[in-house]
């Protein structure tokens, strides 16, 4: 794939090598708010991380003029320092490059100051490959300022890798499964390392999906990776040896039909494949022990596990707390167990509507608990109902 390399309207600065003591402000279409083209910068006193960013400039075997030249763009040294230290050591970076390129693209000056804070590293990357980078990611995103934006929350889903050929091997595979560009979008944007692994560890991950989808059973493996590549982001930077175990753990303890299972895994079941053996076996052995202590059986943790698996990732502790709550105030076991989903709820959330329901009198025994795992407006639109029977 070929990629232009022309910048738009804006021209990039060469890479910061051999800088002199007194640095100038060289910026000939993107103008920063405190300086002005081909003149000295002046720092302004009301930054402080810039006069304690002066202060750490004579540090040992530290680039001074790289530190001068971090503090006139707005960068937090101190963050820097504690982050990635030795990047302050490099006599070669590209940090007006970069906040150029940047600005380009519609950062704003604090903007490329928080970037190259949080995530120092970033400085190191040269005009070809930020120029490349950035043509892969408008493969998958739609505008600069999506990327923009998502930068500003987290720099580390674009500078962490530096290998460009990587990251496009694994948009072309990824994009071969079927995922839809919204998919990529939330792939790259919550689980970014999933790009950065190798084109192999990717393919064992979806081989392995494959295999346990013709192992139970299934007749379309392409879709059954798709299902469970879309409801959890992260399997892809766990390891096959987790997931092969969460697997036969689930299939050991639940007893289920190779049917089932399989309809487990590619519903909501997906999302707890992720989840470390031990803390899935944990929170398994909690639930047990609840419900066993309330009088249930163990079909009824069955049910309970299968209607809302996202139950096993809620902590023994937590757990524990809001079937507290619930019983507190007058919701059943049973009711529980036949709807599950109410656990995903706060306990600040379950304590504050069962609060408005028991004031308006409202019987969970004649009515359900329905509206206590509505949506809040819902919830509300509910509430009004009632106000006006």
């Amino acid at each position: 794939m070929i990629f232009s390399m022309e910048l738009m309207s804006c021209t990039i600065p060469l890479l910061h090598f051999a800088r002199r003591p007194a640095v100038l402000c060289r910026w000939p279409l993107v103008q920063l708010s405190s300086c002005q083209p081909c003149r000295p910068c002046t720092l302004s006193p009301k930054d402080g991380h810039q006069d304690s960013g002066r202060k750490e400039l004579g540090s040992e075997n530290q680039n001074r003029s790289l530190l001068e030249s971090l503090v006139m763009l707005g960068v937090d040294v101190k963050m820097v320092q504690r982050r990635q230290p030795g990047v302050l050591k490099r006599s070669f970076t590209n940090e007006q490059g970069l906040a150029s390129f940047l600005q380009c693209k519609g950062a704003s000056r604090e903007v490329v100051a928080s970037i190259i804070s949080r995530f120092p590293r970033a400085i190191s990357r040269s005009e070809e490959h930020l120029q490349e980078r950035w043509q892969l990611w408008r493969q998958i995103f739609l505008s600069d300022g999506e990327i923009v934006n998502i930068l500003a929350r987290s720099p580390e889903s674009f500078f962490r890798s530096s290998d460009n050929s990587n990251l496009e091997r694994n948009i072309i595979f990824l994009g071969s499964l079927g995922l839809s560009s919204k998919d990529l979008c939330r792939l790259l944007t919550t689980a970014p390392r999933t790009f950065s692994n190798s084109l192999e560890l990717n393919r064992q991950m979806v081989e392995l999906l494959k295999d346990v989808c013709l192992s139970l059973g299934g007749n379309d493996p392409e879709h059954f990776v798709k299902a469970v590549l879309s409801r959890n982001l992260y399997i892809l930077i766990r390891s096959t040896k987790r997931i092969k175990a969460n697997i036969e753990f689930l299939q050991n303890t639940l007893a289920l039909s190779n049917g089932k299972l399989l309809e487990l895994l590619q519903g909501q079941g997906a999302v707890i494949l992720s989840l470390s053996n031990g803390y899935l076996m944990k929170n398994f052995k909690g639930i047990q022990q609840k419900l066993l202590s309330h009088g249930c059986g163990k079909d009824d943790v069955k049910k309970l596990v299968t209607k809302y698996p996202p139950v096993l990732y809620i902590s023994q502790e937590n757990l524990k707390d809001k079937i507290n709550c619930l019983q507190k105030g007058g919701v059943s076991m049973t009711q529980i167990i036949k709807k599950p989903k109410v656990l995903e709820f706060s306990i600040k959330n379950l304590t504050k509507r069962l609060q408005i329901l028991k004031d308006i009198g409202y019987d969970f025994q004649k009515n359900g608990i329905g509206i206590l795992d509505s949506s809040q407006r819902r919830f509300d639109a509910k509430l009004q109902r009632l106000s006006v029977e």
